[in-house]
């Protein structure tokens, strides 16, 4: 008597329905993604074009303050949170930058990617300047500098999408500010796509098969670079690549089988520090000191260029608003940020190696670099949701409208921020577990990890709980 095959669980099942309805509808990506540039056209640049918006506006008054709440409270958080859950779904299925990437590609001379385009650091340094250049023209209060850097950033994708590559999305892989980030944090997400039947000889870069993000799908490993376009999807033949759901953090915690990559940790550490840098600059009171201080440094000297207000593609001049930067302003903030990066960099780093070096005292196996590696994974969480939240507070505006009070927001911040201070620790425990340390030695090498995410959520403080 044959046995009847076994009936697939219900996590395995959803997979195969959102893998068939993706499948089924795939050629009308391209709607959607048009769709998606006409609204990111008009949240960019239609504030241009109308009134400036009178003082005290709401988000539901003019559209200015609709566009900037449409930026920073919804997609720049949700984007962030949603790896959990959906991994890089926005990139391979809404995004705007690299659908019009690959359409100019359909258009330009499709060179062979350079050499320097593949270099690794590139899209840290792209995440770096872009960074930096937000904070000093102010993107996130004056409608000029969101389309300044946005509308640049959407000019030089469509131009490297012409350029290079032949029907692939180099800007995806190579040199967009955020996709390396959400790359990180996909690690995190629900959702893997996995070969049918993995190849031996691990992750490999190929311009060759239906990936436009380069991956060579018949070894992927990770899910790094994975934008979830579908294309590599076929659920009726053997071969190929499947749709997983799976456990958050579960890359994470396996990550020695995930191709855990040293500057991928290197950038996450970067980035925590960069993006804590542009927020403290703000609200510190010592900032006005150290203008202060400089300030009368620089007239002692005879300076007096530094108090001239340099190019509005460079800096803030908004005469009109009363904002106007002057070279001192520009080279305080570019300096504030990079030490606060510099000092959370080395920070991570030092608790990362501490943790490494006990781990291997502890037994765990295989080298120092390979521990440190693995283990600099465990600040995902935290580094995630300290973006999502201090950058994002406007995401937390509906509980106002809702008749919640300022107690109620930062308690909804606080729970957050917890949740993912416990998981960058559960994730410390399964790396470590990985690595072989027995469970009575993991609590001393999970201490340093536990000291670098407390400093993490030391310096988000202010923006969740105020000075």
């Amino acid at each position: 008597m044959r046995r009847a095959p076994a009936r697939p669980s219900a996590v395995a099942a959803l997979a195969r329905a959102v893998e068939g309805f993706f499948v089924r509808h795939r050629r009308r990506l391209a709607a959607v993604h048009a769709a998606m540039f006409v609204v990111f056209m008009t949240i960019i640049f239609g504030p241009l074009f109308t009134p400036e918006a009178p003082p005290g506006a709401g988000a539901f008054d003019h559209i200015t303050p609709f566009a900037s709440y449409v930026l920073w409270g919804l997609w720049f958080p949700l984007v962030f949170l949603s790896v959990i859950f959906t991994g890089r779904s926005w990139c391979g299925i809404l995004c705007p930058m690299g659908a019009a990437a690959e359409w100019g590609n359909r258009f330009g001379p499709q060179w062979g990617i350079p050499a320097w385009m593949r270099w690794e650091g590139l899209p840290v340094v792209s995440f770096l300047v872009i960074t930096i250049l937000g904070q000093t023209v102010g993107v996130r209060d004056h409608p000029e500098a969101a389309a300044g850097v946005f509308g640049g950033t959407m000019a030089a994708a469509i131009a490297v999408g012409f350029l290079y590559g032949r029907r692939r999305r180099a800007w995806c892989r190579h040199m967009c500010p955020i996709g390396l980030l959400l790359g990180v944090f996909s690690r995190l997400g629900a959702v893997e796509f996995q070969p049918k039947l993995r190849l031996p000889g691990g992750e490999a870069y190929t311009e060759h098969g239906v990936c436009p993000t380069m991956i060579d799908v018949t070894r992927k490993q990770e899910s790094r670079h994975c934008i979830e376009c579908f294309r590599c999807v076929n659920p009726e033949a053997k071969g190929g690549v499947a749709l997983r759901l799976r456990r958050p953090g579960e890359e994470v915690e396996e990550i020695r089988r995930h191709h855990a990559s040293p500057m991928e940790v290197w950038f996450l550490f970067i980035g925590t520090g960069i993006a804590l840098g542009g927020f403290l600059w703000q609200i510190l009171p010592v900032w006005q000191d150290l203008r202060q201080a400089f300030g009368e440094w620089a007239i002692e000297r005879d300076l007096l260029w530094l108090a001239e207000p340099g190019p509005a593609w460079l800096m803030s001049v908004h005469p009109e608003r009363r904002e106007v930067l002057v070279w001192l302003d520009f080279f305080l903030i570019v300096a504030a940020m990079l030490a606060v990066m510099a000092l959370y960099a080395a920070l991570l780093g030092a608790t990362t190696a501490a943790a490494a070096r006990l781990a291997g005292r502890a037994g765990a196996d295989s080298g120092f670099a390979r521990r440190f590696t693995e283990l600099g994974y465990q600040y995902a969480p935290v580094a995630m949701v300290s973006l999502a939240v201090g950058l994002g507070t406007a995401l937390f505006a509906p509980l106002q409208l809702l008749g919640f009070g300022p107690e109620a927001v930062r308690a909804a911040k606080g729970l957050l921020f917890a949740a993912s201070l416990v998981w960058s620790g559960w994730l410390g425990w399964r790396i470590l577990a990985g690595q072989g340390v027995a469970a009575p030695r993991r609590w001393l090498p999970l201490l340093p990890g536990a000291l670098g995410s407390a400093a993490i959520a030391f310096g988000w403080w202010p923006a969740l709980f105020g000075l």
